[in-house]
């Protein structure tokens, strides 16, 4: 699919954002005051800033709203209304630890309940797409709600914990792309099923579709390199895991550790959404014989 800048800022901000407010919410000793101030507002600004770039993507940003009344059968709409939950929640926490001083471990703990499954609800927009295989598992929300609590870790000053989430990332997206390279072709999709063809023998496309291409060859048709892959993957390896690992366990500065490794993380982590997004095949690309 087309890697559109707003829905990689979108989940790589949001993800992080809601990974930071549940590890907050969940803390047996979090910040007061000024500390909980500044705390609190990074983990909002970077969760309500991602939600804020996902509405460019959108044809009419102005009808945003509309996404909250479709509940019953949106993934999207779910995640609307879970993220609006987990910010209220969680303010409500906030302003009593930076207001009053006061530990409320009920309402964090149900804060950070509703942010892991906002990024679950966000994982399943794209896992629960047949028409996407690589997409199409489990381990997409398990990818997501990863990277989530990951960067959560590092920002929240949990070293231990961070060193062992960066490993487990690592594997959950060599893994996820392991079996996603295999996925549209064990899906069983082909040129012949596109066009309901495979009955009369071998389908072959002779010429495209369409003269020029349009909107599903821009949207969902986007084909990138083996080798440029391969290079991209080893890079958002590097970033996600290897080189916050190593900052980590060298840096005698703690502070300086972790905010330099919640950096190259971060970096890592756009890298990664934007080989999710342009190396999913969907099998649109079958009718117009592009895969």
């Amino acid at each position: 699919m087309h890697p559109a800048t707003s829905v990689i800022l979108f989940t790589t901000l949001s993800g992080v954002g809601f990974g930071f407010l549940a590890w907050l919410g969940v803390d047996p000793s979090p910040p007061t005051g000024l500390g909980a101030f500044w705390a609190f507002t990074l983990a909002f600004g970077l969760a309500v800033g991602g939600l804020i770039a996902s509405t460019f993507h959108l044809g009419h940003p102005e009808r945003a709203w509309r996404a909250f009344s479709q509940w019953r059968s949106s993934w999207l709409s779910r995640e609307a209304i879970c993220a609006v939950a987990a910010l209220l929640v969680m303010a409500v926490y906030a302003a009593a630890l930076i207001f009053a001083g006061r530990h409320l471990p009920l309402a964090g703990w149900i804060g950070a309940a509703l942010s892991l499954l906002t990024v679950f609800t966000t994982s399943m927009i794209y896992g629960q797409l047949k028409t996407i295989p690589r997409w199409n598992t489990p381990l997409t929300s398990a990818l997501f709600l990863s990277y989530a609590l990951t960067g959560g870790a590092l920002l929240s000053g949990r070293i231990t914990a961070a060193v062992m989430l960066l490993v487990i990332t690592a594997l959950l997206q060599f893994t996820w792309w392991r079996r996603g390279d295999s996925a549209l072709a064990e899906s069983g999709s082909t040129l012949g099923t596109a066009t309901r063809l495979s009955d009369r023998g071998t389908v072959r496309s002779v010429a495209h579709p369409h003269s020029s291409p349009n909107y599903l060859m821009r949207e969902f048709i986007h084909v990138i390199g083996r080798k440029h892959a391969q290079k991209l993957r080893i890079i958002a390896l590097l970033l996600t895991a290897a080189l916050p690992i190593l900052i980590l366990v060298f840096i005698p500065a703690p502070t300086v550790a972790l905010a330099l490794a919640a950096l190259i993380h971060l970096a890592g982590v756009a890298t990664a959404r934007w080989l999710f997004f342009a190396e999913a095949e969907h099998t649109v690309g079958l009718y117009y014989g592009l895969r």
